[in-house]
């Protein structure tokens, strides 16, 4: 990983930024002033904003609605919501009925609860719609061999997992947060996804924002990635000097400094 300043001095043609929330944009669970900030100036500059999270879809509704970003992709790409003037479009990666998906995701969920006794739904839970996803970092910390029992599990039900640094997550979509960053953009820029892995960033700090990290050349983790180091392959390209919110802001400020040399 080398360091963000890199970016800062280096010509690109950059045309917007898709970011993470926990722990990117926000500490201890709270978005960080500096980096509310920062969407602002990034917005205000012309740069393109999209919100990749493991957040559930009723976060993403909200997000997308108020603040200065252009949608947010939810439950890890499972969800979009996209603004088309003052309405927003809801989509779904994976094609068919959400319903079915989610009650598949109720008999892993109440196998999971009646299994593992340290194991938590997380407490968004009711506001997800295409993934189940179970506290290890919010408001418990779990150890990382229950974390592994938990995913361990999951697969065995037939899900896939990810784990971020608040949730471990199961779903049965093949979606990712590359996969629905691509096609976000294919539907409001028309933009085929070569050119969306080479002129658009991404920030993020967790093992599941490994895909999006292989995906954008851009890839940029705020200096709390570092924990996960040795479980990324590959790593982002760049990081900041700063963790969480400050970091997220060191970066949009590196990527407003290549667009503008």
């Amino acid at each position: 990983m080398r360091p963000v300043a890199e970016l800062a001095h280096t010509p690109t043609s950059l045309r917007g930024v898709f970011s993470d929330i926990d722990d990117t944009l926000t500490h201890d669970g709270v978005v960080v002033p500096e980096a509310y900030a920062a969407l602002e100036r990034a917005h205000a500059a012309g740069l393109r904003v999209v919100l990749v999270t493991g957040r559930p879809a009723g976060w993403a509704e909200v997000l997308a609605s108020l603040w200065p970003v252009h949608g947010a992709i939810a439950e890890n790409g499972g969800i979009a919501y996209l603004k088309r003037g003052r309405r927003l479009e809801r989509i779904y990666f994976a094609e068919g009925e959400p319903a079915d998906d989610a009650r598949r995701l109720g008999v892993l969920a109440d196998d999971i609860l009646g299994r593992f006794s340290f194991a938590r739904r997380s407490d968004d839970s009711n506001l997800r719609i295409t993934d189940a996803a179970f506290d290890i970092g919010e408001t418990q910390q779990l150890e990382t061999a229950q974390i592994e029992q938990i995913t361990a599990r999951c697969r065995e039900l037939g899900a896939r997992t990810l784990v971020s640094s608040v949730h471990a997550h199961a779903c049965f979509h093949l979606a990712d947060k590359a996969k629905m960053s691509a096609r976000v953009a294919e539907i409001l820029w028309e933009e085929p996804p070569a050119e969306v892995a080479a002129h658009y960033a991404f920030i993020g700090d967790s093992p599941n924002d490994q895909a999006a990290f292989a995906f954008f050349t851009a890839s940029i983790g705020v200096a709390n990635v570092t924990r996960y180091a040795a479980d990324l392959n590959p790593p982002p390209r760049y990081v900041t000097p700063s963790p969480y919110g400050r970091g997220f802001a060191e970066a949009i400020d590196a990527i407003l400094g290549s667009t503008h040399r």
